[in-house]
């Protein structure tokens, strides 16, 4: 569903607006409704449809509750999970601590990830995707071949 990079401005209330191309399928896909939610791997946020995030919740509901890293994570996604609605011009507000631990101001990067969607800040994006970048060579010397089929 989600694919590509866009750059887009966040206004003076912390509000984006969705790139064209995807409102429609939001509105069929979901009525507009999202979460989102902190990454655990990146300095990011993940925002997914309404049906995609409820399937996450419920994996994570089904952690074992005994399991500390089990509860960590769910702690860290659920904690921050925030529900959100387009508005009638394709527009959602972002909280201002998710703004906050993603470093969000105003020119944010939003990398399509096809079942969610990444909101990154323009210059950390821009960094960690030539970090990225630089380490193809290595990431595609794995043995298993399963990366090398995937580059066109």
């Amino acid at each position: 569903m989600f694919r590509g990079d866009f750059s887009i401005s966040l206004d003076a209330k912390g509000r984006m607006a969705v790139p064209s191309r995807y409102r429609e399928r939001l509105a069929e896909h979901c009525s507009g409704k999202l979460v989102m939610t902190i990454s655990l791997s990146e300095r990011c946020l993940s925002v997914y449809p309404l049906p995609a995030w409820q399937g996450i919740e419920a994996k994570l509901e089904n952690l074992p509750a005994f399991d500390s890293k089990a509860q960590a994570i769910s702690h860290l996604l659920i904690g921050h999970a925030t529900e959100c609605e387009l508005d009638s011009h394709g527009r959602f507000l972002i909280p201002q601590s998710l703004r906050e631990f993603a470093g969000l101001e105003k020119s944010i990067k939003m990398i399509g990830q096809v079942r969610k969607f990444e909101l990154w800040a323009e210059g950390v994006w821009l960094a960690r995707r030539d970090e990225l970048l630089g380490q193809v060579g290595d990431m595609l010397e794995d043995p298993s071949e399963s990366l090398r089929s995937l580059v066109l």
